[in-house]
């Protein structure tokens, strides 16, 4: 398991102050409201850069982040397209039997009938519904 897990996704910038436009990849956007330290790295968390969050409020389904330090719109524009994540024994705590979707990559996918079918390489949210990316043997059609 990863010690990171990815929380948001920088989609802009706001204003001319630094502040930064966030895409909550999070059940609950208000988490920003409250969070402290968080990390700001590609999408593989190589080489994370820790910052420390000053304020963060919500705005049409999207998070406006004001990061110390980050203080000018150009400086903000450089950080477009990296994703913020947390410690993972910062994240919100689960209820029983519910699980971060980062744990459930490398897990492996397995059929009753055809038996194991790949490992699981993603899963995406579309609306009410997700989608598993499961990657498998090369040229297997299920």
């Amino acid at each position: 398991m990863d010690k990171l897990i990815i929380i948001g996704k920088i989609i802009g910038v706001h204003g001319i102050k630094g502040e930064l436009k966030v895409f909550p990849i999070t059940d609950d956007a208000r988490r920003f409201l409250k969070l402290k330290k968080c990390y700001l790295s590609k999408e593989d968390r190589k080489d994370p850069q820790e910052w420390v969050s000053e304020r963060a409020r919500l705005d049409k389904g999207n998070v406006l982040l004001k990061l110390e330090g980050l203080d000018d719109r150009t400086d903000a524009e450089k950080y477009r397209g990296l994703f913020i994540s947390v410690d993972r024994e910062d994240a919100v705590k689960l209820p029983k039997d519910t699980y971060f979707i980062e744990d459930l990559k490398t897990l492996k996918v397995i059929d009753d009938e055809r038996g194991e079918i790949g490992t699981i390489k993603d899963v995406y949210e579309y609306g009410a519904n997700f989608i598993v990316e499961v990657k498998g043997p090369a040229r297997r059609i299920f």
